[in-house]
């Protein structure tokens, strides 16, 4: 692909990931969360099997280990990261967008835990310990009062982030004959049906649903454009540029996820979530900086 068009896929990529945290936000006034959550992945999961079978591509799992990660990514990457659902009743698409940016922080500390060939190194604890210091810019935590829906939220945003953090660590050790793309669409049909289960165990209901217009767009948006589309797009640039440039949009979704809120739900642009977000930010380029140098200037 031409350095141009790589260029507009990675844009899309973070603008169609960014507007999914205001596309929650909005959802969310219709479909009780983890419901919610269940239903994108029900419909994203179909659509993206079905692009691959179309295509011709490998998308049956065929091995143990292919069983085995298609659970792993099912319960941590997609039913742990929906969590998300819950925590955006009360927290803003921009501030939770911010704080995914943890993921590949997350990431790290756990590898250095569970991976004897990434040991726990000094860069590494000071790159994690920026990031938790920007979480704590912005969710501010009043040790007085930590009962507040606004911090639960964020608690549960954060959740999200350590169950996807955890669970990409999980699959690294692990070696599946089955393509990126078919894990992903079987992950997002096994995540879903775990969602409608711990949707049923918490009491939602159907009859929770209130049927509008927006909330029809909004799980439209995150179930095709947010999920089939921009996986399809992940996996060309993936199969371009390799996991650690790609895994950079990270930090380019917040900006689609803040304009997109400021736009379309009335949020705000505050100064604490800057400070998080570079914080934040430049943990990531503490731990990784070395590389992402080598990689930048192999590239050019």
């Amino acid at each position: 692909m031409s350095r141009g068009r790589n260029v507009g896929l990675f844009v899309a990529l973070a603008t169609l990931w960014g507007l999914t945290f205001p596309a929650i936000t909005i959802g969310l006034d219709s479909f009780p969360p983890l419901l919610f959550a269940a239903f994108r992945y029900d419909v994203a999961g179909v659509m993206l099997l079905g692009y691959l079978v179309v295509r011709g591509a490998e998308w049956m799992p065929r091995t143990q280990s292919d069983g085995l990660a298609i659970a792993i990514a099912g319960t941590f990457l997609i039913a742990g990261n929906s969590l998300l659902f819950i925590g955006q009743q009360t927290v803003p698409g921009g501030i939770a967008s911010i704080l995914y940016g943890l993921i590949p922080l997350l990431t790290a500390g756990f590898a250095a835990v569970l991976l004897p060939s990434e040991p726990i190194t000094l860069r590494r604890g000071l790159g994690v310990g920026a990031g938790l210091a920007g979480v704590v810019a912005i969710a501010q935590p009043d040790p007085a009062n930590l009962f507040t829906a606004e911090l639960i939220g964020t608690g549960f945003v954060l959740a999200a982030a350590v169950s996807v953090a955890f669970g990409s660590v999980l699959l690294r050790r692990l070696a599946p004959t089955l393509g990126v793309g078919a894990m992903t669409a079987w992950a997002m049909l096994v995540g879903g049906g775990l969602l409608h289960l711990a949707s049923l165990g918490i009491g939602e209901r159907f009859a929770d649903i209130t049927p509008t217009l927006l909330g029809a767009i909004s799980i439209l948006y995150l179930a095709v454009l947010g999920s089939a589309v921009a996986y399809v797009i992940y996996f060309a640039l993936l199969a371009e540029f390799g996991p650690l440039e790609i895994n950079l949009v990270s930090y380019v979704v917040p900006i689609f996820a803040t304009l997109g809120g400021i736009v379309l739900l009335d949020e705000a642009l505050t100064s604490a979530m800057i400070v998080g977000f570079v914080l934040i930010a430049g943990g990531f380029v503490v731990i990784k900086g070395r590389v992402l140098a080598a990689e930048m200037g192999f590239r050019s």
